[in-house]
């Protein structure tokens, strides 16, 4: 029984190596893939298709720093973290609802970065660096409105750079980090006032704990069904939703 395995192994093995040498003696077809039209310069389409790439990857950047995003994801971080719901609601959920709200309000900007820089780009209007420049000015505009002006002087100072007539001269290497500076402490701000009431609820949990001896006791079991009591009560995530909305001076 045991040679008549190894003979069919061996057979096998004979007619995976006869399959084989005949793939290979083949000849591999030659594929080649053109980027671009014919009216282009050689390397016009690749040089283009390099700079979509790369803005591609920086793309959260942009998301993270020259947004709402920022303030709206720190928001409902504390508001899960001063709930005590671990990963209630999940990662998945706070990003994907900050990402619409992020789109809600940017809606008007977006808009006005289509109209003056995006279609007059693709319809052949304007070229790549005026359509960068235009694109830039409604940008600018809205993280100058969300920005304050202490944050704005401290890294115009370091650069040293000269007091401009308006936030078009403003140069974005100067706007972008002073608007997350701006959007960090708002965000903070916002996440201070909605822990004050779950703190007051664990205070007074762990003062009743404590009264009745029941040391023993976690306090966050018992504050927990409280707190989300209260939130559901009073409607806390349409409260904290429109409280972001009515934050951003548009």
């Amino acid at each position: 029984m045991n040679k008549k395995i190894v003979l069919s192994l061996v057979v096998l093995q004979l007619v995976a190596l006869v399959l084989a040498s005949h793939s290979f003696a083949e000849p591999l077809p030659n594929v080649s893939v053109n980027i671009g039209g014919e009216g282009e310069q050689p390397g016009t389409s690749a040089l283009s298709l390099l700079l979509i790439i790369t803005v591609l990857s920086i793309a959260p950047a942009i998301l993270v720093l020259m947004t709402s995003f920022t303030r709206i994801v720190i928001v409902l971080g504390f508001v899960r973290t001063s709930l005590g719901t671990n990963q209630m609601p999940p990662n998945q959920v706070l990003i994907g609802l900050a990402m619409f709200i992020t789109f809600f309000i940017m809606a008007p900007t977006l808009g006005q970065v289509n109209e003056v820089a995006l279609q007059p780009y693709l319809k052949g209007q304007i070229t790549q660096t005026e359509a960068l420049d235009k694109a830039a000015d409604p940008m600018k505009k809205f993280m100058f409105n969300q920005t304050r002006e202490k944050d704005l002087l401290l890294f115009m100072n370091y650069t040293k750079t000269e007091k401009p007539k308006t936030y078009e001269d403003i140069p974005l290497t100067v706007m972008v980090p002073a608007f997350a500076l701006s959007e960090l402490r708002t965000a903070f701000q916002m996440g201070f006032m909605i822990f004050i009431p779950f703190l007051i609820i664990d205070m007074v949990v762990s003062s009743t704990l404590m009264a009745m001896g029941m040391m023993m006791l976690p306090p966050v079991m018992i504050s927990l069904p409280f707190k989300i009591l209260l939130f559901v009560m009073v409607d806390g995530w349409y409260l904290i939703v429109k409280s972001l909305l009515l934050s951003f001076n548009t």
